[in-house]
């Protein structure tokens, strides 16, 4: 099984002295993702939970619109590749798909869509659910204490998917933001989730990108502990999706 954390030797220099000690950092390591025999793009993720990943990216990079339409995945073919094979009635826009995306693990993808043709493919949210401040609240301490990876290396972020009465369905971390929002997104679709019913939350800052993925899975909710960014709060206004930033009990910001 992948690692997900690796030991390292390192000195600490602390009240003016050096010690070595051991620490343990978050593995972060390429994932070229090939489509039907196409390069598509390179996720530089955390091993381990790749075919969710994977899922979740074909779906919010608007690959896929259900789980249905892939054919076969396959994980073992090289060592950091993934062979992904669409249903054969399922065609793609391959001369707007095959741009080689680059996802970094600090800044996303490049190179992304406009605002309006994001939401030409994925309109906006209609008549939404009803979600209680006090649910809400309750969710940075559950999703807290189950990041596992985050414990041990304190460099990782998680994105989870809470049920409308708040119970926590899915958790995910990764050295990416994106990805760990992807691999919630994965999961979900293959459980047959539905996400019009639940709500994100992210560990870290709000951007666009996210908010982009939040509306391709169907998302209504989005908060983050964190701050949302300009366009983030932009793109939640035309995509009628709530916003919350800053969300740290007893307080909570709603941007849209």
């Amino acid at each position: 099984m992948p690692k997900s954390s690796l030991a390292c030797e390192i000195t600490r220099w602390s009240e003016r002295k050096e010690t070595p000690i051991k620490d343990i950092v978050a593995v972060e390591e390429p994932l070229q993702v090939v489509v039907d025999g196409r390069p598509l793009a390179v996720l530089m993720r955390t091993p381990g939970d790749d075919e969710i990943l994977v899922m979740g990216f074909l779906l919010t990079e608007g690959i896929i619109e259900t789980i249905s339409q892939v054919r076969s995945i396959d994980l073992e073919a090289r060592d950091n590749h993934v062979m992904v094979f669409l249903s054969d009635d399922h065609e793609c826009d391959w001369e707007r798909l095959t741009r080689h995306l680059f996802s970094a693990s600090s800044c996303g993808l490049c190179g992304k869509a406009t605002v309006d043709a994001i939401l030409q493919s994925h309109p906006p949210i209609g008549q939404k659910p009803e979600f209680d401040p006090v649910v809400i609240q309750s969710a940075p301490d559950t999703m807290r204490g189950a990041q596992s990876n985050f414990d041990s290396t304190g460099g990782i972020h998680a994105s989870g998917i809470f049920s409308h009465d708040g119970k926590l369905l899915i958790l995910r971390e990764d050295i990416g933001r994106h990805n760990a929002l992807d691999k919630v997104i994965g999961e979900g679709l293959i459980k047959g989730i539905d996400f019009t019913q639940c709500f994100l939350l992210v560990s870290g800052r709000i951007s666009f990108e996210l908010m982009q993925k939040a509306i391709a899975a169907r998302l209504p909710l989005v908060a983050g502990i964190s701050a949302p960014s300009s366009l983030a709060v932009s793109f939640a206004k035309t995509s009628n999706q709530t916003l919350i930033g800053f969300l740290r009990p007893p307080h909570m910001n709603y941007y849209t």
